[in-house]
């Protein structure tokens, strides 16, 4: 690749070969003739012209040879060179460094640590702090895309504007959308859902990611701010559009959510049994807009400060942590 002096010094090797081809016939068989190229041979793509020069998704760069991860997309830097630049690699000795004199130069060659694949040349003339250019190629790299860590749930607990309000204010919560869902009437209208005749209940649908709140956390707030024990009511709002109920979309949200309303039952935290309801989703209605972040808008209504406000203080004072402000 380009022809520059390195000043780093050569890592020892941490090979790891475990199912990976043992001779070089397995690898022809294993990789395409570029891939086998490059990467057991040590050869060089053409400069812009490689798959992931211009790549900016957020992921993991991965050895093409084994699936070995190399590097983060946050590692990752515009260069002029022609070929994609890194600026640092994963922890973990996942690549090689060894002195390189081929070619007239003096360079210092990076290879996977797994299997020995080429990857490209290491250079100290990076543009950022660490002043490194791991120079690779892309025909040497794959890419695994971030996994999307956002969950749906979905929950009913009386009318979804106090719902709506309580959840807007917790933290890791994406989106929040009221609407209907568990009736038999499809595209259902406020007005309909008023009827009781729908079976729909009033719902809010959240995403959120579980990696700053939990599932638990969540059912922990929602049977906090409603009361899971009387049927198809809560407070002076009455009909099956008020139920209690957990619409999950995993099989895990539905073990996490049964297992509270055990633990629930047997610490005897209420006075009557909880009747929440717990159902797989089914299709999932948004309401009406006028619906949509009511609170925030109606805040003075007679409603509002008199059913909404206290679940909002009551959560702000359990949940101190919780809270977005």
């Amino acid at each position: 690749m380009c022809s520059q002096t390195p000043t780093n010094q050569p890592n020892k090797p941490t090979m790891n070969t475990n199912n990976l081809p043992k001779t070089e016939q397995e690898w022809k068989e294993k990789l395409s003739p570029e891939q086998y190229y490059i990467l057991r041979e040590k050869g060089t793509e053409r400069a812009f012209t490689g798959e992931f020069l211009n790549h900016n998704e957020q992921g993991i760069y991965t050895c093409a040879g084994c699936g070995a991860e190399l590097f983060s997309d946050d590692m990752k830097f515009d260069s002029p060179c022609g070929w994609p630049s890194f600026d640092t690699e994963l922890a973990g000795n996942k690549i090689v460094k060894t002195l390189d004199k081929s070619h007239g130069m003096v360079r210092t060659e990076i290879t996977c640590a797994a299997c020995g694949g080429h990857l490209g040349h290491l250079f100290d003339d990076g543009p950022t702090k660490t002043g490194q250019r791991y120079c690779v190629n892309s025909v040497s790299l794959g890419f695994k895309p971030e996994k999307d860590e956002w969950e749906t749930l979905v929950l009913g607990g009386g009318c979804f504007w106090c719902i709506e309000a309580v959840f807007q204010e917790t933290k890791g919560i994406k989106t929040i959308e009221s609407g209907y869902a568990g009736g038999k009437t499809a595209n259902p209208t406020y007005k309909d859902i008023c009827t009781g005749t729908t079976n729909h209940a009033e719902v809010v649908k959240l995403t959120y990611n579980p990696n700053e709140i939990s599932t638990e956390e969540i059912l922990e707030i929602f049977f906090t701010v409603h009361d899971p024990t009387t049927l198809n009511r809560q407070g002076a709002d009455v009909g099956t559009q008020y139920r209690s109920v957990v619409f999950y979309t995993t099989e895990n949200q539905k073990n996490i959510t049964e297992n509270i309303i055990q633990k629930l039952t047997d610490e005897d935290i209420y006075d009557k049994k909880i009747v929440t309801q717990v159902e797989k989703l089914p299709t999932f209605y948004k309401a009406e807009d006028y619906h949509q972040n009511y609170y925030k808008e109606n805040t003075q209504q007679p409603y509002c400060q008199m059913v909404i406000t206290p679940k909002i203080e009551k959560f702000r004072k359990i949940f101190q942590s919780k809270n977005k402000k």
